[in-house]
Order: C-alpha cells, then structure tokens, then sequence
C-alpha cells in the first residue's frame, strides 16, 4: 500500500469548502468539476465538483460533490481510500474489506486512468480503493 487518506463529500459547496481548505492550510487544491467528466451535466451540476484534491507536501485530502440524486448525509460524507501499488492489492482489499459489506461501485478500470472501485464494509465505513495506471511514456 502506498497510502490512504481522507475522501470528503459536500453537497453542492465542495469548491468552497476545498479553497477554504487550502487557504487556511497554504495548500494546493486541484479541481476537476463535473463538466469536464464523461457523464451528462445540467446548467445545474456542470460546476459541481466532480473531484478534488488538496496536498500540502505528501499529506492530501480529496473531496467531491456528491452527484445528483445523492442525498449527502452525515455518515457518508467521508471514506477512506487507499492507494495501492497493484491491481492485485486493490482486488484483495477489496475482497477482504467487503467481506459482509455492499458493493457501491465494483472495481473497473475508470475514466481517469485508474483501476477503483467503492465498497462499505460491514461496520459502515466506507472505503475506495485505487491504483493509478502507469502512464505510457
């Protein structure tokens, strides 16, 4: 394993709430906003936050908004996602994590370039895993 941390989901103020972030923690903050993904958008959602990511050094906090139709409440605003060093360690995480969980999204290679997937474990926490596709060069 690489690392893991924090995943934030807002309900339509993730942009705020992550520029707000990394002005009080002099951080960087990218932000990718649901126009610029591969789903339709409305007027409404085209600038929601689709992924975020705040780092300072090697420390780094990710958020979305959560998409329409998904009510945000307090339990499932955070996961814990993990970045792994293989396809094989996302697949056993996964299949040990979710042991007595829900599937939330099955592990696939994703749009971003990355092997993910979403699952909550049987205790109702909720946990990502990921593994960034090495770049051709």
């Amino acid at each position: 394993m690489k690392e893991f941390n924090a995943y934030l989901n807002f309900s339509g103020n993730c942009r705020q709430a992550m520029e707000f972030y990394a002005k009080c923690l002099d951080a960087d903050v990218q932000i990718m906003p649901f126009s610029q993904g591969p789903m339709e958008v409305t007027p409404e959602t085209k600038d929601m936050v689709l992924h975020s990511r705040l780092s300072k050094g090697d420390q780094v906090i990710m958020a979305s908004d959560c998409p329409p139709g998904t009510p945000m409440t307090v339990g499932n605003n955070v996961s814990i996602c993990i970045n792994c060093e293989s396809r094989d360690e996302v697949d056993k995480f996964f299949g040990s994590l979710g042991e007595k969980g829900n599937v939330i999204l099955p592990v696939q290679d994703m749009f971003w370039g990355a092997y993910f997937g979403m699952l909550t474990d049987q205790f109702g926490i909720n946990w990502m895993l990921n593994f960034e596709t090495p770049k051709a060069s």
